[in-house]
């Protein structure tokens, strides 16, 4: 017996288990995320890379290259919150960037919030916070876990790029207000006055010198990845005839919501890694023992991607300048933070579809579906099938809601009405599948888009049909392009670790977004976010 006691302590002694705990943890995580971009941007535009951005972090950290969303919709804001909570809609609840609220009958903003006051503007734009998310983040843990000493920082053009990812216990999220003000702000939920180091990024000036020309940053005749400069799929900006470069941006801010139009061109990247930078000083955000989060989205890509497509030429120059802007603040952390002190990750909220426009001249099967024309059809189905007016409350976000109301006065039984209402959908073009309220709550799917859509499914705040469009056919207009589907396009992004406790490798192994807080979690031996489905990916731990 003491023979055996002694080789199982002399196995303890040496290891693994023992080297992960006495491990260093970083003293900053900094998760960022890119909005709306697809994996293949990483390999398309390889080439165009230095060295020191996303070049660094794929050939010093560990790439997932087969790493995807695993619910729908895939929007903005659920994005940014499955990333940092490891769960999906069903759970945290943010089914999209704004939703049908069937108990007051009225449309809610995800991040909305009358009940808080903006600082550092006048402006509604700052009455907001994350008060709608029904889990915690795993920024929230860290809080709990170092009882409250790490800090967690959130920073996005977009609010709720920077307050979803920050949680509910961060110090502060900050967003950028254009308009006729180019401040960065916050709400009441975290302060009640910006600090010194945001007021005097706001006196300075900064953000109103990104209101210049842009033009390519290398001769535009190289950018061979992407397609020709002038076409039919572009919307551009109001005031300039043509979606050309260059633009001069001074020129057209008047036409184009003023210093709001920073954030749709790559300058606002820019302006988001400045106030970043800013934010790591003036926080002394991983300067002492207890490890810190700064959670930082870059938004202009997304804006990029609906005006000009995925295929632009403006989209490859936003990337290109994305590339020195990351290479910038990596090398900032050297200097500041100290290279191998800190761990970075970066993925995307979601992907973006091809303009169909563009698809149709090139065959592909692709298009537009009229969802107000839909919509008519659809209740004039009902009333002629039930003999009743209004029995749909509401329809958005590819979702159908009832009218609870009605179905009782008229003595109808909703699962009935919800099957009269798929195979009414199923028999529509361009909608390929419809699932019912009844079939997400008590069928279990494991595979395809049935369980993304179950995924995405939160009993409480959903309706009560789901149906979906064909691949490549969107609701928008006949330029630029979206995302929200659960087709390919818009589910693979990219999913790097990069710096302390992650090792070099790449994998294409299948991957999904709720997997990343957890394993963040797993790196600092804090409790994973309360309500996590994902799986720490211990192959590059």
């Amino acid at each position: 017996m003491k023979r055996y006691l002694l080789v199982f302590i002399l196995v303890l002694a040496f290891s693994p288990i023992k080297a992960q705990i006495v491990n260093e943890k970083p003293k900053l995580v900094v998760g960022i995320v890119v909005d709306q971009m697809r994996y293949d941007y990483l390999t398309r535009f390889w080439n165009r890379f230095g060295d020191e951005g996303f070049k660094r972090l794929v050939n010093n950290g560990y790439n997932f290259k087969n790493n995807h969303f695993n619910y729908v919709p895939t929007y903005t804001g659920p994005g940014h919150a499955s990333v940092f909570t490891g769960t999906t809609p069903e759970y945290h609840g943010i089914i999209g960037n704004g939703w049908f609220d069937k108990f007051k009958d009225t449309s809610v903003y995800c991040v909305g919030d009358e009940n808080v006051e903006p600082v550092g503007t006048t402006n509604d734009a700052g009455k907001m916070s994350p008060h709608r998310m029904k889990t915690t983040t795993f920024g929230d843990e860290n809080r709990l876990h170092t009882q409250m000493k790490g800090k967690t920082i959130g920073i996005a053009l977009k609010d709720r790029g920077a307050i979803l990812p920050a949680g509910h216990t961060a110090n502060a999220a900050y967003w950028f207000h254009g308009r006729d003000e180019a401040r960065w702000i916050t709400s009441s939920f975290y302060k009640t006055e910006l600090p010194d180091w945001v007021k005097d990024f706001n006196r300075s000036g900064k953000a109103k010198e990104y209101l210049k020309t842009w033009n390519t940053l290398e001769d535009i005749d190289t950018y061979s990845e992407s397609g020709v400069d002038e076409n039919n799929f572009e919307f551009g900006y109001q005031g300039k005839e043509t979606a050309t470069f260059p633009y001069d941006l001074e020129a057209l801010a008047s036409e184009n919501g003023e210093y709001e139009l920073i954030k749709a061109t790559p300058f606002g990247n820019d302006l988001t890694a400045e106030f970043a930078k800013a934010a790591i000083k003036g926080e002394n955000l991983g300067q002492d023992k207890f490890t810190d989060v700064l959670t930082l989205s870059f938004s202009s890509t997304d804006y990029v991607g609906h005006n000009f497509g995925v295929n632009s030429k403006e989209i490859q120059d936003t990337y290109m300048r994305l590339d020195l802007a990351l290479a910038d603040l990596l090398n900032y952390l050297d200097q500041n933070v100290g290279e191998g002190e800190y761990t970075v990750f970066l993925t995307a909220d979601h992907g973006g579809v091809d303009v169909p426009a563009y698809l149709n001249t090139r065959k592909i099967p692709s298009g537009y579906y009229d969802d107000i024309e839909g919509n008519k059809r659809l209740e004039q189905f009902l009333s002629e099938e039930f003999k009743v007016d209004s029995l749909i409350q509401n329809i958005s976000n590819s979702q159908i809601f009832l009218d609870y109301d009605v179905l009782t006065e008229e003595d109808l039984d909703a699962e009935e009405v919800e099957n009269k209402i798929s195979h009414y959908l199923l028999q529509q073009k361009n909608i390929s599948r419809v699932y019912t309220r009844s079939q997400l709550q008590s069928g279990s799917f494991t595979k395809g888009i049935s369980s993304l859509i179950q995924n995405g499914f939160n009993q409480e705040r959903s309706g009560d049909v789901v149906f979906v469009l064909d691949p490549a056919f969107i609701v928008y207009p006949e330029k630029g392009t979206t995302h929200g589907s659960g087709f390919l396009y818009d589910t693979h992004v990219p999913l790097i670790f990069f710096g302390k406790g992650i090792k070099k490798g790449s994998t294409f192994e299948h991957s999904v977004i709720p997997d990343i807080a957890p394993t963040i979690s797993a790196l600092l031996g804090i409790s994973f976010p309360d309500a996590s489905t994902g799986q720490p990916l211990i192959q590059m731990l």
